[in-house]
């Protein structure tokens, strides 16, 4: 629990808005509920043997009965969250695969981007080019092997 605490306040997902953050709050507020359901526990023991000593046996038995119940309310709540979350997760995921482009010019665009990024000869030139400022050099999506002269 320490370790998701830690998690939440030191990495950046804080304050970006593309990640849901309340997943790792959820073991959070399970471990926040049962030091509550203790602490009442706890105080209500002392209260009802404070009366008298009958009050205090009927303490023992609502700590009983309350805090059971308590405990399986809040597991419930803490599960139902974690379906939730997981099952918005999952229609995320399903809408951005599902996503289709606009137009055919957005759908030709990401194309030629999904080849030069794979292409490795980008990314060596890249490297390998001098930091000073060249001509910009045409590059077209289709490669054609060189013109082969036929053999007499």
């Amino acid at each position: 629990m320490l370790d998701d605490i830690k998690k939440i306040f030191l990495s950046p997902a804080l304050f970006r808005l593309d990640t849901i953050l309340s997943p790792r709050l959820v073991p959070v507020l399970y471990g926040t509920g049962m030091a509550a359901l203790l602490l009442w526990a706890v105080g209500h023991l002392f209260l009802t043997f404070g009366r008298n000593f009958g009050d205090g046996l009927w303490g023992i038995l609502e700590i009983v009965v309350f805090g059971a119940l308590g405990m399986v309310v809040l597991r419930v709540v803490c599960e139902l969250l974690l379906v939730f979350f997981k099952a918005n997760e999952t229609a995320t995921r399903t809408v951005s695969l599902s996503r289709m482009p606009a137009t055919l010019m957005d759908e030709v665009k990401e194309a030629i981007h999904e080849i030069a990024k794979d292409d490795p000869y980008t990314e060596e030139a890249d490297e390998a080019a001098p930091q000073a400022p060249t001509a910009p050099t045409r590059r077209s999506a289709r490669r054609s092997p060189p013109a082969s002269t036929p053999e007499l």
